[in-house]
């Protein structure tokens, strides 16, 4: 069984539509793949609400509890390597998990280890995606899944949605534009990336 650990920070709305998308197309059978882990950097984290009641497996890690960002990252991956089959390492899917990983916690799930984010990369990484979308008078924006490597939003492409940029929007409206179109992707990619 492939298992799939998602790490999640927030309401987990990327995480979600990964797990319908997993049980309505049948992963577990066609795939040979389940959502096997949810893990969150915090405790209040709505997402875990939803996976609990999934009957997904969850697990807490306070990034706040550890004197370093390595320490931390040491300790998540004890969590992640615990859901690795024989010859079937987990794949590690970042679903709004907003912490920045070492890169030795990034070049141990290298070539497993995906992101999505809201831009058409390579334009505008990191924070503030939408408004520096609109700044720069973009007609359009969307959203990107790549493979994790140590360069912060610069791994290889995996799947690209494109959104209109309107006359009006705000950031927070361009955003869930492109958020409805996130809950398309990622899945699809994860998917894709499991046939190879």
């Amino acid at each position: 069984m492939k298992n799939i650990v998602i790490l999640i920070s927030g309401d987990g709305s990327n995480m979600a539509a990964i797990v319908k998308t997993a049980r309505r197309e049948g992963w577990h059978e066609k795939l040979g793949a389940r959502v096997a882990a949810v893990i969150s950097n915090k405790a209040q984290a709505q997402g875990l609400v939803f996976a609990r009641e999934q009957g997904i497996a969850t697990e807490v890690l306070d990034h706040k509890s550890f004197a370093s960002r390595e320490a931390f990252d040491a300790a998540l991956s004890k969590l992640i390597d615990r859901y690795d089959e024989p010859g079937q390492p987990a794949l590690v899917v970042l679903a709004g998990f907003m912490r920045i990983l070492t890169p030795r916690f990034v070049s141990r799930y290298a070539g497993r280890l995906l992101n999505i984010h809201p831009s058409l990369l390579p334009a505008f990484p990191g924070l503030h995606t939408q408004q520096s979308a609109l700044d720069a008078g973009c007609k359009f924006a969307g959203a990107s899944v790549h493979q994790v490597t140590v360069e912060l939003d610069r791994g290889p492409i995996l799947a690209q949605a494109v959104v209109p940029v309107l006359p009006g929007d705000t950031a927070d409206v361009l955003a869930a534009r492109v958020l409805t179109q996130e809950h398309l992707i990622y899945p699809r990619a994860i998917a894709g990336l499991l046939q190879k």
